[in-house]
This record gives structure tokens, sequence and C-alpha cells, in this order.
């Protein structure tokens, strides 16, 4: 009797790798994305070490790294007219010594190239999954929509949600999860790069505003944090008061090229996690198992680990059978530490750093420990670290089958 494949929900980063890791070991993985390809803007562009590093050990780094990119060796930022240095990722004990920003499509396009390659890898595009198919209290398969085409009903050995923090898979559920709560929201938009522009990986923080500003060639990606719930107030302030706060945050005469409020995306951050990651079938990963805030560009990085982890403990068992639930698991006993370690530090920044600013409308001093870490540059490489590795990193233990 020939088993269903591993379906996995979702072609972001963690479904992806998660899809590539599982069919280089062996097993018949189909994945799932609702769009038709790639190429949607305002996802998180940073490839950390740590993912670099994973991609070392599986032999992809040095073709990946041909892809267009930039590499940042240091992580800066200003507040006020003071520039300051917070991380410093040379002394990493990876290959990669730097964070890479690389639009996240070329990322997706390059791991969806190199599954392909498997034969027992099926990407299938344009298809949603919308809904678990049960038998008693398991999870079998999923019901997926095409564009224009009927509900059609897809088994599984096991169903892997990647589907992110909105997915409808996690609701048809109905896991518990606990809402950390956040008390900014982010507008994305771009702005052309001039001479004389200089990032602030960091973002610069003036009168009680930030805006990050992040390098894409001829163009720079803008993140510009705002209070919870008050985008309908800058937009009742109007666009050209908008590209006045712009305009003075990046340090230019104007941001006439923010033409409309259409240039302007809305990302409303929410800090969530499951409290139970898996049930008999079924298995949540990434963004759909915990929702993380923008801070430090972690999240994709922490979902690719989730995959790692997920391919580690399961692969072998995948190649012969469907997974109890006492092997499912173990995978959020391995991965619950980072999770909760890193939104730990990032609520912390929130709720300490980011909302007393923004409701401050001052420009802060430069903390005790910043300062420190400008006169001992040592102090430099720990949240370099964090940011860089993070909690818990995951090794490639799967073999190629191939």
């Amino acid at each position: 009797m020939t088993l269903p494949p591993v379906v996995v929900a979702g072609g972001g980063p963690a479904g992806m790798m998660c899809g590539y890791l599982l069919a280089r070991a062996g097993v018949p993985v189909t994945v799932l994305e609702k769009h038709g390809d790639f190429l949607r803007d305002f996802r998180g562009d940073t490839i950390h070490p740590s993912t670099l590093e994973v991609m070392n050990e599986l032999g992809l780094l040095d073709e990946f790294l041909l892809r267009p990119h930039s590499e940042v060796r240091h992580a800066e930022g200003e507040i006020g007219n003071v520039r300051i240095r917070v991380g410093d990722f040379t002394h990493l004990p990876t290959r990669c010594k730097f964070v890479a920003f690389m639009p996240q499509w070329d990322f997706l396009d390059f791991l969806a190239a190199k599954a392909r390659a498997f034969p027992t890898f099926t990407l299938r595009m344009e298809t949603e999954a919308t809904r678990l198919l049960r038998e008693g209290d398991r999870v079998v398969g999923v019901e997926t929509r095409t564009r224009g085409g009927s509900p059609e009903r897809l088994e599984a050995r096991l169903l892997i949600s990647a589907d992110g923090r909105h997915s409808a898979l996690r609701d048809d559920a109905g896991f518990p999860r606990k809402n950390l709560g956040a008390p900014m929201d982010v507008l994305w938009f771009r702005l052309k790069f001039r001479e004389g522009d200089r990032n602030a990986v960091l973002g610069r923080i003036v009168d009680g505003q930030v805006l990050v500003m992040l390098y894409r060639g001829d163009y720079w990606q803008c993140a510009h944090i705002i209070r919870k719930g008050s985008f309908d107030a800058v937009r009742e302030a109007g666009l050209d008061a908008f590209r006045h706060r712009v305009a003075s945050l990046a340090r230019r005469d104007n941001a006439d090229e923010i033409e409309s409020w259409d240039e302007v995306r809305l990302l409303t951050v929410v800090v969530d996690r499951l409290l139970k990651w898996s049930a008999p079938g079924i298995l949540f990963i990434g963004d759909a198992a915990h929702a993380m805030s923008p801070i430090g560009g972690i999240g994709i990085n922490l979902a690719i680990q989730d995959a790692v982890a997920t391919a580690n403990l399961l692969a072998p068992i995948l190649r012969q059978r469907a997974p109890t639930a006492a092997e499912l698991e173990r995978v959020q006993r391995r991965r619950n530490f980072p999770t909760w370690a890193t939104q730990a530090l990032q609520v912390a920044i929130q709720d300490r750093a980011i909302d007393p600013i923004l409701k401050s409308g001052r420009t802060p001093g430069v903390p005790f420990i910043i300062r420190l870490a400008q006169r001992f540059p040592v102090l430099q490489r720990i949240p370099a670290r964090i940011i860089g590795i993070g909690f818990r990193p995951e090794h490639v233990r799967t073999p190629a089958s191939v």
C-alpha cells in the first residue's frame, strides 16, 4: 500500500525549507502555495547567519550568494544625530559573518528550483489549503481550492501547516493560543535611493518616531513604526504631512515619490504563539505556530529553524509511516524554548523601549548599556549572536537520499 504524501500548506520560508528537506531525505512531499508566484513585496528580507549556515550545510550557499544581495556586518542605528552600533556579526562562529538582505521572492524561488530536482517533491501553485479533513480525532488531509476550481480533497500521512499568522488551518484546528500583545504597527513603503543616503538597519529615532531603511540597490525598503491602531489618524493628517514626516526622518528635503496611500502598506504587528502545536496528523510550524514581532527581522529565520528541526526529527519516521502524536510533540518540545526566549526578548524591547519612545514624542538619550557597548565593542557580540544565530540553532541532520 502506497502511503499518501506529506502535505505542507504554505510556500513561505518555513514551508519551502521543510518541503525541500523532506524531499531531500526521500519523503514524498507536496507543498501548497496559494499565490501564482512568490513576487509579493513587504516580506521579511533578512537572511541571518543561522540560515546561511543551513544553506552551507546543504551545499547550496555558494550558488545562493550569487544572487543579488547586500551584506550587513554591523547592526547600526541613529538616535537623533548620534550613530550607534549595537551588534557586530564579524565574530560569529559561522561561515557567513553577516546578515544578507535579499528579496524573499528570490530566496523562495531558489529553494523551489532546488527542491524540484528531487523526484519526491511537488509544488502546487495557486492552491490554497482551506479546511482540515478528519477521521475521528485524526487529521487525514486537507481540502484545497484553486483559482476558479472546485474544492479538492488531498490526503496526507502528515499535514504540516506553515501558512502564516493568518492560517485558516490554525483557526479550523481551534488550538489555544497566547497573545503577548504589541504596542506598535508598521507602515511599509519605498523611497528612491539618492546619493548621500545612509541606512540605519535598526532605524533612526527622532522626536518619538522611528524609521528603518533597508537597502535594495536602487531603492530603500522603509518601515515606519507607529503606535498600535494609529494608522487612521496618520491618514487623516494627510499625505503631505506623512511625506514631511518621512523626509525629516530620512534626512531629505522631500519624499514626493510616495504618490498615494496605495503605496503605503500597513503591517498589523501580532506577537502570539500556540500553546499546542500538534495533534494526530497535523503539525504547525513557523508563523502559524508563533507570530513574531518584526524586531530584529528574526521571524523568517526562526521559521526556518522550525523547518530544520521538523525534518531532523520526523524525516526518518515519515519515510516509513505517519508519526504518532507523541512523535509530533517532540518538535514543539525542541522549539519551545527558542520561541519563548525570542518572543520574551521582543516583548521586552517593545514594552520598555519602543512604546515609551512612541508615546513621548521626544528624542531619547542614548541608553547607558548602548553607550557602554560603544566604549567596549566586545559587548556588541552579544546582541549579534542573539540576532544572527538565536537561541538553540538547528543544524541539518537528515542525510540526502540521492
